[in-house]
């Protein structure tokens, strides 16, 4: 069946969700499985649209939750599709038992994932506790800034992922609202451009092909588990990175727009640093440029690729400076925040001397506002100074109340 062409103009106002519904339009995705969640149910309802209305020639099945979403990514991608799916905190609570099942499966599935804090307190507002739930489940995973990220790292996850030297499923993180329902300017490419970008899915392994069977999630046990896992970790930590790498060059000399695993933001003579995600680059970045107007050499570090962490990259952008904060959008539910662990142990075995504190910000959708950057960048030059910390080493930002401050 032939599907139509959609006209795009160079540059489109889209918010975060609707920019990810066009990226799997122009992958030409073969299944999306999906069941709705606030705030990611525009994703799937978009591709959905795009079906009835013929920009598709794709499936759109209706499944009971999403735990069966992400089942049915799962046979569909085994059946040799090209496969991907939206889900959000709680949805995405219910799907993590399949997405080992995906990773360990080595099927190019990718997700979406609008993030957004997770229950209890029911809360539909954005946070990064669900992108820490799957951090070890083996998959590939993006962290979005704004819209134009979105579409763009979609479009990178289904080359990455789909590589037959990868083989692994991939997610790209959005911060929910504040991406996904916030529209911005979005430079586009046109249908042709970017399906040849993403290039033709070539299936491997793929069940439906009779001539060459292969079995899928068999048993293992002791005898070949450990194996197993050792190889996918092996593949997902040096056959990857230079992949993303590959997919970033060709992305950048096709649009100009240049992304890395860590961007660094002011860093060439910073003293002091916040290294956060998300939204929170652009606003922090913001505040940076304000504070060096007032003498504080500040710069920004943003994690773009949050696995494979990229430990070596992280140590390089943090080595010559002196205090830096780690921004965790998550509860750190009795422990360090989880990036504030990750970056202690890229810095550990190096011969940095920076000065690390954390910061727990934003949780159920507070905002980050530039005062509270403001204030730490404030301290973080304190703590340069005296050469040691000289608040907690973890404290939350704009919480109410009493100043709440830990370990």
């Amino acid at each position: 069946m032939a599907f139509d062409k959609m006209e795009l103009n160079e540059t489109e106002v889209w918010d975060g969700n609707f920019a990810a519904a066009q990226a799997l339009r122009q992958a030409q995705v073969d299944v999306v499985a999906a069941y709705p969640i606030t705030p990611s149910t525009p994703i799937v309802e978009g591709y959905a649209k795009f079906k009835s209305d013929n920009y598709v020639e794709g499936e759109y099945v209706m499944v009971e939750s999403e735990h069966a979403a992400m089942s049915a990514c799962v046979g569909a991608a085994a059946a040799g599709g090209r496969v991907a799916t939206a889900t959000s905190s709680q949805g995405l609570a219910l799907m993590v038992e399949v997405l080992y099942q995906a990773s360990g499966m080595r099927l190019p599935i990718v997700l979406n994932l609008v993030n957004r804090t997770l229950a209890s307190p029911l809360n539909v507002n954005g946070d990064h506790s669900d992108m820490y739930l799957c951090r070890d489940s083996g998959w590939i995973q993006f962290d979005a800034f704004c819209p134009q990220d979105v579409y763009d790292l979609n479009l990178i996850a289904f080359k990455v992922s789909e590589d037959h030297d990868v083989r692994l499923p991939a997610i790209v993180n959005q911060d929910g609202f504040m991406t996904s329902h916030t529209a911005q300017g979005v430079n586009t490419l046109s249908d042709d451009v970017a399906y040849k970008f993403v290039g033709d899915y070539k299936p491997m392994n793929d069940m439906l092909d009779f001539e060459h069977p292969a079995t899928h999630g068999v048993q293992t046990e002791e005898d070949w588990h450990y194996e197993h896992k050792a190889r996918q970790h092996r593949d997902l930590m040096l056959n990857v990175p230079p992949k993303i790498d590959d997919a970033f060059a060709e992305f950048e000399k096709l649009t100009g727009r240049k992304y890395n695993p860590v961007e660094c933001y002011d860093m060439d003579d910073a003293d002091v640093a916040v290294f956060c995600m998300g939204t929170s680059v652009e606003t922090a970045r913001e505040v940076a440029t304000e504070m060096r107007a007032k003498g504080i050499k500040a710069g920004v570090v943003g994690l773009r690729v949050v696995r494979p962490f990229p430990f070596m990259a992280v140590a390089d952008a943090l080595k010559d400076i002196k205090a830096v904060g780690v921004l965790d959008r998550s509860s750190p539910g009795g422990a360090a925040g989880a990036m504030f662990n990750e970056i202690a142990g890229s810095l550990f075995n190096t011969d940095s001397k920076v000065l690390l504190s954390g910061y727990i910000y934003g949780l159920g959708g507070r905002d980050l506002t530039k005062a509270h950057l403001v204030d730490l960048f404030n301290e973080l030059q304190a703590n340069a100074d005296a050469g040691k910390i000289t608040t907690q080493l973890q404290q939350f930002i704009g919480v109410r109340g009493p100043k709440l401050s830990y370990l």
